[in-house]
């Protein structure tokens, strides 16, 4: 437990300053943008935040306390990329996602299935990309292996609770090819960046329907509380997915504009947030030891996040730059908001869990 609380207090920071950037690269000057965040926010969100939380979750799963150097490097990397720009910070990086490989690899020793070494594989793409930007290579250049870092690791984990639905031979076959097609897209990126992204989007595509037709989340949308709250965050998510990757068929690589915005933002934030809204409630606890007790009103911040979205990417798509900046903008507030209404819950259910062992 001393070492989860910083870190996750680390990888929160590194949250803050990425959606700082984000404002600041929308044009908001309130509060003054800073160079660092708005340069590194791709970074910063992607391997300071969700790398170091996905390492962290990781670690207390294996249990070993090596692999909590993994999160420790990625929220440092952090800490020196803002502090001095150049190739330290995404070397940090670089170990951070070679040390969670490390842990997928033990995990696959350890408990083999189809579904670890997706994650295992997944959990690889990480260190390619970062290893990529410390070399030099733009954000837009690279941004395909951080997609299929975090859509490998994502659907990897939600094929192990499939298990439950008892998926066939053939089930497994066409994700593994969807899989696939993916990952191609993102070796193909490093050498031809429009059919890299292209086939990539097709991979999003293809996962997202596997996912929307075989995850539990479709039984479980119709259960109470905290399990229908998950189940609408994943299905809203496989939406997203697969929008991102039409997107990315149709428009191919691009590196700036709002083209580049749509498509990135539809799987960034649409997928890969909507995955961390339903999963909060339930990482948290294996994190901190805290229970995150259900409130409805997780809904509003769920809801907050979809609608602002779609007012920013349909936006983006006609060419109304007010309408990406207020969407941008309402994204950044949804955040803050999981970010209150989590912790307000947290908080609550431990003053309840005291009065209850008071006896008040």
């Amino acid at each position: 437990m001393a070492a989860r609380l910083p870190l996750l207090a680390l990888a929160m920071l590194s949250l803050l300053a990425a959606l700082w950037g984000g404002l600041g690269r929308l044009g908001f000057t309130f509060p003054p943008p800073a160079a660092g965040p708005i340069a590194f926010h791709g970074p910063l969100m992607v391997s300071a935040f969700l790398g170091t939380l996905i390492g962290l979750e990781r670690a207390v799963g294996i249990g070993r306390r090596w692999a909590f150097a993994g999160p420790l490097a990625s929220a440092l990397g952090a800490v020196v990329l803002l502090a001095a720009p150049g190739p330290a910070g995404p070397a940090l990086f670089v170990v951070g996602g070679l040390v969670l490989l490390e842990v997928m690899l033990l995990a696959v020793r350890l408990q083999p299935s189809f579904a670890a070494a997706t994650i295992a594989v997944g959990s690889a793409c990480w260190p390619v990309g970062g290893a990529l930007y410390a070399a030099g290579r733009p954000v837009a250049s690279v941004v395909a292996w951080w997609i299929a870092f975090l859509v490998l690791t994502i659907a990897g984990e939600r094929l192990e609770l499939t298990r439950v639905l008892a998926p066939t031979r053939r089930d497994h076959t066409l994700f593994a090819i969807a899989a696939a097609v993916l990952l191609a897209g993102a070796v193909l990126s490093v050498a031809d960046a429009d059919t890299g992204v292209r086939v990539l989007g097709a991979g999003c595509v293809a996962l997202a329907v596997w996912l929307g037709a075989k995850d539990i989340a479709r039984k479980n949308v119709r259960r109470k509380e905290l399990l229908r709250f998950t189940a609408v965050c994943l299905l809203a998510g496989y939406v997203w997915l697969a929008a991102s990757g039409l997107l990315a068929l149709v428009f191919g690589a691009t590196s700036a504009g709002p083209q580049y915005d749509a498509w990135l933002h539809a799987l960034f934030v649409g997928f890969v947030l909507s995955m961390v809204f339903g999963h909060a409630p339930i990482i948290f606890p294996a994190v901190l030891m805290r229970d995150v007790p259900f409130r409805t009103r997780f809904y509003a911040h769920l809801a907050l996040l979809h609608a602002t979205l779609l007012v920013r990417v349909a936006s983006d798509l006609a060419g109304f730059t007010p309408g990406v900046r207020w969407g941008g903008l309402g994204n950044v507030v949804a955040v803050l908001l999981f970010v209150v209404n989590t912790v307000s819950a947290v908080v609550a259910g431990r003053g309840r869990r005291r009065a209850a062992l008071l006896g008040l």
